[in-house]
């Protein structure tokens, strides 16, 4: 029975020491220990581990990583303290952490390419050609007899992109009219191909004759085109490319993603500001400024903006030379800038909170809440408007996202994207190694 009572006061006490051991602040920070690191060339890492205890560190790869300033592969190091971690150039290490031989922790370190873009804020024109002729509703077409619609007979949705017609690629609607009329009278009928959603459907449509004038018509409203102003994000020096707005470009009539065939950005110059108030978001309202002078094509439009390249870098830039950017995990909450233009071509800087950043490990829209905090833009803007989307975001010297929707109810505030996930869209994907180098919102 002694022997018994011992086991279970020394089990308890067992269980009391583990508790104590877990529940303890360095036993904590170190379980907390990130396990995968992700920098930048020539950036400076501090890690913590806070175990009040002389220990040792195991550097795999110092040619790629230095720690605490020396690029030895064993470091003593006093685990109560800071180390600082200076990557040298793009590769993989592990460092792992000892403590008389006993291994506590180890990270996995991806060194990043150095990589510097200029930030944009420009305001641009935007002028996107579909890829087909998007179907934006149904329309009756009187042949004396009766009232229809041949596009809904023949199955055709708004919403629906017509791609080809008797096997020929269209992306225009005069090329629709035409060749409407000329099968029509030939008393033919037209194979249409469609794509809805995912899908690609074969349809077939037999065109009406209008009483009215005698033009023969689909029953359909179509649009071939879109535009409007938004902001540029970034543009990178090496691949030319670019990226603006941080938002898709939906159809205004359907609210599908228009699907890119062609499109081009241009010039634009802020004529006049409507002030953003709660449940009535403002706008910026410009005009296209030298058409003629295209700065460059539109090749994607996803959910994180439009893309393309540029023929030349950006005029009328706030900073001169080009800034580093921050990953997703880099992005802090606290005091930050955004870039935009507010009246005519001047690109401005002006003060924003970043009141919350959502951890992102995969590409996702909506990664910060930003609030407005500078006096001049709300007495000028109210906050967040329309047309201000894409406006980048600088905190402690880079690039980290981009503005993409305003509170309806509060536009003092609203969403930004993380820069990383729209350089992936753009071709830069930031997350490769050396080795593989090869509240309701609305869009701003």
């Amino acid at each position: 029975m002694i022997r018994q009572n011992k086991r279970k006061w020394m089990g308890s006490l067992l269980l009391l020491i583990t508790a104590l051991v877990v529940s303890s602040t360095p036993f904590r920070d170190l379980s907390s220990f990130p396990r995968e690191l992700r920098l930048m060339e020539g950036s400076l890492e501090q890690l913590r581990v806070s175990v009040p205890v002389m220990g040792t560190l195991i550097n795999s790869n110092p040619d790629i990583l230095h720690v605490n300033g020396t690029e030895a592969r064993e470091v003593s190091v006093d685990l109560s303290r800071p180390m600082s971690v200076e990557p040298r150039r793009a590769g993989e290490a592990q460092l792992q952490v000892k403590w008389h031989n006993i291994p506590l922790t180890a990270v996995k370190v991806n060194v990043l390419p150095d990589l510097r873009l200029y930030p944009g804020g420009q305001s641009i024109g935007v002028k996107l050609q579909t890829a087909g002729v998007l179907v934006v509703g149904h329309h009756l077409v009187d042949d004396g007899k009766n009232k229809f619609s041949p596009g809904e007979q023949a199955g055709i949705h708004v919403g629906d992109m017509i791609i080809k017609m008797n096997d020929m690629y269209i992306n225009d609607m005069n090329d629709v009219k035409k060749l409407i009329n000329e099968t029509g009278k030939k008393n033919h009928s037209v194979q249409l191909l469609v794509v809805r959603g995912k899908e690609k459907l074969s349809l077939t449509l037999h065109p009406a004759k209008d009483k009215k004038d005698s033009e023969y018509r689909m029953g359909l409203y179509i649009r071939d085109s879109a535009a409007g102003v938004g902001t540029l994000t970034f543009y990178d020096p090496n691949s030319k490319a670019y990226g603006a707005l941080g938002h898709v470009i939906s159809d205004v009539d359907t609210g599908q993603a228009i699907v890119v065939g062609d499109g081009q950005i241009v010039q634009a110059s802020v004529t006049s500001i409507e002030k953003g108030q709660s449940g009535n978001p403002g706008e910026k309202f410009a005009r296209f400024y030298n058409e003629s002078e295209v700065l460059g094509n539109i090749t994607k439009n996803t959910p994180f903006g439009i893309f393309g390249k540029m023929k030349d870098e950006p005029k009328r830039s706030y900073y001169q030379e080009p800034l580093p950017i921050a990953l997703a995990e880099q992005v802090e909450e606290g005091p930050a800038k955004i870039l935009t233009v507010v009246e005519g071509q001047k690109v401005e800087e002006f003060d924003i909170e970043i009141a919350n950043v959502v951890k992102q490990h995969f590409p996702a829209t909506k990664g910060m809440i930003i609030k407005v905090t500078d006096k001049r833009l709300l007495e000028k803007t109210g906050g967040i408007v329309q047309g201000m989307s894409g406006s980048p975001i600088i905190q402690k010297g880079k690039i980290v996202g981009a503005v993409t929707h305003v509170f309806v109810n509060d536009p003092t505030s609203g969403y930004g994207c993380y820069i990383e996930w729209m350089l992936r869209d753009a071709g830069v994907n930031v997350r490769d190694t050396a080795e593989s180098r090869t509240n309701t919102a609305k869009a701003a």
